[in-house]
């Protein structure tokens, strides 16, 4: 064999061992019947339900036991503190100077009395409980803990009906999850809270915290300045009759030689 007659064998072994290059398979799109799609929505609701409930189970207990904390801080600092005989002094003192300075205003002494027990129970009170348990961290806590189940739950949704995971999240984009507008920014649907992070730069998520804290109104957790003024208006009507015979001025000025340690006589 010459060599011309060795190359072409080898090239022709050469290329016996070369494979072809085949053109990509594309697999079928997944078709999925009403009838599936049907029972896939009515397990979606399901889900949704599940999880609501066990947020809720997570959510009363935090908050049972923020409420214990504050009734309990209540007791050891706030009332020791408001009720002791220097604390009642230095309150007259404050509210005589609020009925010197006032302008006309209808309760205008209860009103700034109000406001400065207000801070004085969110610095005994309020603030060291805050630093335990926080309601604000409890409802993000809460709404954190519903989105991981639901997304469990949609996985297993997907996997037991054959539904890719693509046109389940087409599906839950259609099923609105916060309705809240208009505008439509205050509007979501279930897809975009499960899989927008994190939540709370979805605009219809901060309206609805924000829905929620009004809607508590008096008993909801920002209701401690509305639980406040019957308080202070008891305190400062009760003041306010005691300082009554002798005028504002001489109030002020007996308060403030008890709080010095001496007596000033204003006749």
């Amino acid at each position: 064999m010459n060599l011309r007659s060795l190359i072409v064998a080898v090239l022709v072994v050469l290329a016996g061992c070369v494979t072809p290059v085949r053109a990509p398979v594309t697999a079928p799109p997944v078709v999925v019947s009403q009838s599936t799609w049907q029972q896939v929505d009515r397990e979606i609701v399901a889900a949704s339900q599940s999880a609501t409930e066990q947020a809720k189970i997570y959510s009363r207990g935090a908050m049972d036991y923020w409420r214990t904390r504050v009734y309990q801080l209540t007791e050891e600092n706030f009332i020791p503190w408001f009720s002791s005989y220097w604390t009642q002094e230095w309150l007259s003192m404050k509210v005589s100077w609020y009925s010197l300075s006032a302008t006309g205003e209808q309760d205008a002494s209860a009103k700034r009395l109000a406001a400065y027990l207000l801070e004085q129970y969110q610095e005994r009170v309020l603030a060291p409980v805050a630093v335990e348990i926080d309601p604000d961290a409890i409802l993000g806590l809460a709404t954190a803990f519903y989105v991981d189940i639901l997304q469990e739950e949609l996985q297993r949704i997907s996997q037991r009906h054959g539904v890719p995971m693509a046109q389940l999240n087409g599906r839950i984009q259609k099923i609105p999850a916060i309705a809240l507008g208009p505008p439509s920014a205050r509007d979501a649907s279930l897809y975009q809270v499960v899989h927008t992070q994190p939540l709370n730069t979805l605009p219809a998520y901060a309206a609805l915290i924000d829905k929620i804290h009004k809607a508590g109104g008096d008993k909801g957790v920002d209701s401690t300045d509305t639980a406040m003024a019957p308080v202070a208006k008891r305190a400062s009507k009760r003041i306010e009759a005691e300082m009554a015979p002798r005028g504002a001025a001489s109030a002020v000025a007996a308060a403030a030689g008890k709080l010095a340690g001496g007596l000033i006589s204003v006749a």
